[in-house]
């Protein structure tokens, strides 16, 4: 009985992981296809969107039923907790490379303001915090969650730094400031990527210590 729940635990991993590649793959190729100004691509990842949260659900209906047909104990428990609050995470997280993808259409084949320069440095910083979360998870390793929870920092000075270039922009010209607002709205949906992938990694410090986490962030 025990293996047979150690084996289902590390096929729920193994899906959270899966989907944590699905939503990877939607952020990088949403701050593409605004870079690029692809509409089509565009319309894809909110097409695709719909796949993640079908993983959510497959994964929840998972942890549902591994809970009424093994009746784990406490401990045991918490594995089954963290998959569900961390499958709930990068569904969120998802809907925020959506929403890339739905400003991509917004703003439509008009060329940008400005080349984007912070906003694909975000996204792959997010980007590597959450693959890098996502080995922590199968590991249970709470010494690289909490160093990747530190590295947000990383990600929120990059975005003051956007806002701060696009603000400035919209003051000395009042006249682009729709077409600034959305990439305002863009650079804060990666900033809460991240802020969500700092949450998964709190989850996994818990997951392998069994103490809520008391993450050093540093400032800068």
């Amino acid at each position: 009985m025990r293996e047979s729940f150690e084996e289902h635990i590390k096929g729920l991993n193994a899906e959270v992981v899966a989907m944590g590649e699905m939503v990877a793959l939607a952020t990088s190729r949403s701050v593409e296809a605004l870079g690029s100004r692809d509409i089509e691509k565009a319309k894809q990842i909110i097409n695709d969107d719909l796949l993640v949260n079908k993983k959510r659900w497959q994964i929840e209906e998972k942890s549902i039923n591994l809970i009424a047909l093994q009746q784990p104990v406490a401990t045991d428990l918490r594995d089954i907790i963290a998959v569900l609050n961390i499958v709930t995470e990068l569904e969120r997280m998802g809907d925020y490379a959506e929403g890339i993808a739905k400003i991509v259409i917004m703003l439509g084949s008009d060329p940008l303001v400005r080349p984007l320069i912070f906003i694909p440095k975000m996204a792959e910083k997010a980007n590597s915090m959450l693959k890098r979360s996502m080995q922590a998870l199968v590991n249970r390793d709470a010494k690289m969650a909490n160093a990747i929870c530190n590295e947000d920092d990383e990600v929120d000075k990059l975005y003051d730094e956007a806002y701060h270039d696009l603000l400035m922009r919209m003051i000395k010209d009042p006249s682009i400031i729709s077409k600034v607002t959305p990439l305002i709205w863009a650079t804060h949906n990666l900033e809460r990527i991240a802020d969500r992938v700092t949450n998964i990694c709190e989850r996994i410090i818990f997951l392998a210590t069994g103490s809520m986490p008391q993450v050093n962030v540093s400032k800068y």
